[in-house]
């Protein structure tokens, strides 16, 4: 969808304004009402050992479930996350992450890079040295997304 952007200068203006004008609401309209918002995502909260740390998204590298709970990776730790995957995912996506696997999310400026070298599935490298793998059913929609 193409994106037209008008700013009114408005010396009476006592607060900021943004109108969103959309044919329809779709994926693209509400990534970026998320965007724009002031609650918007903005921080999370990590949990371990009784206390809630919050965290920006930029620090999370990583997002995965386990034994029905979810893990953020950020800090050089890990920490208890009170949402479901899906649910970060909507959070995180206007942030830069992308799903995988059923099982995980990665943030892309976290990436040092993907091997695809491995006949089929594609290893990511993170900058922290740790390394993830993308499931078969989510090379595809990888490449696309990268251009690959």
């Amino acid at each position: 969808m193409a994106v037209k952007i008008e700013l009114l200068l408005d010396e009476g203006c006592q607060e900021l304004s943004v109108t969103v004008r959309a044919k329809e609401m779709n994926e693209e309209v509400r990534a970026l009402l998320q965007r724009i918002s002031p609650q918007g995502p903005g921080l999370l909260l990590g949990f371990e050992d009784g206390a809630a740390t919050p965290l920006e998204p930029s620090e999370v590298l990583r997002a995965y479930a386990s034994g029905q709970k979810v893990f953020l990776v950020a800090r050089n730790r890990e920490f208890l996350a009170r949402m479901r995957l899906y649910e970060l995912e909507e959070r995180l996506s206007p942030f830069g992450f992308i799903r995988i696997s059923n099982s995980e999310l990665v943030n892309l400026k976290w990436v040092r890079d993907f091997d695809v070298s491995l006949g089929g599935t594609i290893r990511v490298r993170l900058k922290d040295g740790s390394a993830a793998y993308v499931s078969r059913r989510y090379v595809a929609k990888i490449k696309k997304t990268l251009g690959m």
